[in-house]
């Protein structure tokens, strides 16, 4: 029901899924969509009056040059890319090279010939639904088959964030937390290698979708991680190979002017670590923080509960990059989901509490740093209190009583316990 409310209008919060949808009908139309930008002349046949419309937010006047249009040197990208045609659009940033991988660039490509022509935004806010009540289902599912409490899906389902996201702004996001979930469940039980590699394959399409997913990569370590990276890194070598044979290094698309443009590179963005460690300093201690929490997880982490330390990796990585873009903390909510800690949700709204564009008659003074450090406090707090809650829980006996952590199901008793209990005495 979130969802289908979610898709009966069109998207409030990003304008992304228009890039999702030309990409889509660039790659259908038999070129790779790394090779050109949008505005690019050689695209304009493709051009529609709904991606396209006269008053588009986005213009391109007649001889603007492409901002980093230029193919690498020897990328093998076609030469012309910089020559653009004028127009307006709805698509962002229609003078750079696309940011998506390729799994995501497959996907869009499959809604778009799925779609009805005129059909507009809907298809690929439909996809997007449908992946998140699939990731549901999943969660259900692989929850009861671990003994756990299957209830915790509704972490996932019922998050505002998600129907926001996914049936609105239509965010690929969501197609990579279901990969990822995917991943954990098949990875988190002992089994063959071939359940291994299985995993593996997952977690690597989960990372050539958004790269995010890589985060949870050191929580996965504990059991044959040899297998487990080998798989991930043959997966993504084997659905870049073809665009890397047709553009070359042109693949990298527009990943480094965007980080970049975010003030990644010069630390600006890292809002609370630069209230201590000022300018490029910040990018140096966010990797530092980064490598301490990774080699944490992978010493401590349980392979039995891959996604504790997943959220733990996943949480930080927010608090430390601090972004303003919300639907990031897709991954976080389902990893939430799996895990049960529900404080760890805080994350993933620091920044709807915070909003990039300010309430009406609300000033907040450094929204990012106040919402952040909120949501930080109270995972802090949430987490120290069930800490000392989990020492101090005595039974009457005075022995100490066996933890289980929070969503699991009570083991079942044995049968043969109460035949013995009612055997009668000599």
């Amino acid at each position: 029901a979130i969802q289908l409310a979610a898709l009966s209008g069109p998207p409030r919060g990003s304008d992304d899924l228009y890039r999702y949808i030309w990409d889509g009908r660039v790659q259908a139309a038999g070129i790779d969509p790394y090779r050109y930008v949008p505005a690019a002349t050689q695209l304009t046949r493709l051009r529609d009056p709904f991606l396209w419309p006269a008053n588009g937010h986005y213009c391109v006047a007649a001889g603007q040059g492409a901002a980093g249009s230029g193919p690498p040197a020897g990328s093998g990208a076609a030469a012309g890319s910089g020559a653009l045609s004028p127009g307006c659009t709805r698509i962002n940033r229609p003078t750079v090279h696309t940011i998506y991988p390729p799994v995501a660039e497959a996907y869009f490509t499959g809604v778009y010939e799925l779609s009805p022509p005129g059909s507009g935004s809907v298809p690929i806010q439909a996809g997007a639904a449908l992946f998140a009540i699939a990731t549901t289902v999943l969660l259900l599912s692989g929850l009861r088959s671990l003994g756990r409490d299957p209830r915790l899906a509704v972490l996932w389902a019922w998050c505002p964030a998600v129907g926001l996201e996914a049936g609105n702004n239509a965010h690929v996001d969501v197609l990579a937390a279901f990969l990822t979930a995917a991943a954990l469940l098949a990875l988190a039980r002992p089994g063959g290698r071939r359940r291994t590699l299985g995993g593996g394959v997952l977690l690597g399409l989960a990372i050539a979708t958004k790269i995010t997913p890589v985060l949870v990569l050191p929580a996965l370590l504990r059991r044959r991680p040899v297998a487990v990276v080998t798989a991930a890194a043959g997966a993504i070598a084997a659905v870049y190979l073809p665009h890397l044979l047709a553009v070359g290094r042109g693949v990298i698309g527009f990943l480094p002017g965007y980080l970049a443009q975010d003030g990644y590179n010069s630390g600006s963005r890292f809002r609370l670590l630069s209230l201590v460690i000022p300018g490029s300093l910040a990018t140096l201690a966010a990797v530092a923080v980064l490598t301490a929490v990774g080699l944490a997880v992978l010493r401590h982490g349980d392979p039995d509960r891959p996604w504790r330390g997943a959220v733990v990796m996943t949480g930080t990585a927010l608090a430390v990059t601090t972004p303003w873009i919300t639907w990031y903390s897709l991954l976080l909510v389902v990893l939430v989901a799996l895990d049960g800690r529900a404080e760890w949700l805080a994350l993933a709204a620091a920044r709807y509490l915070t909003p990039l564009h300010a309430l009406p008659h609300v000033t907040l003074v450094q929204p990012g740093r106040i919402g952040y450090g909120s949501a930080l406090a109270l995972v802090a707090a949430v987490s120290l209190a069930r800490r000392r809650r989990q020492r101090t829980s005595v039974p009457a006996s005075g022995r100490p009583a066996v933890s289980r952590p929070r969503g699991d199901l009570p083991p079942a008793r044995r049968p043969e316990t109460c035949v013995t209990l009612m055997k009668p005495s000599p």
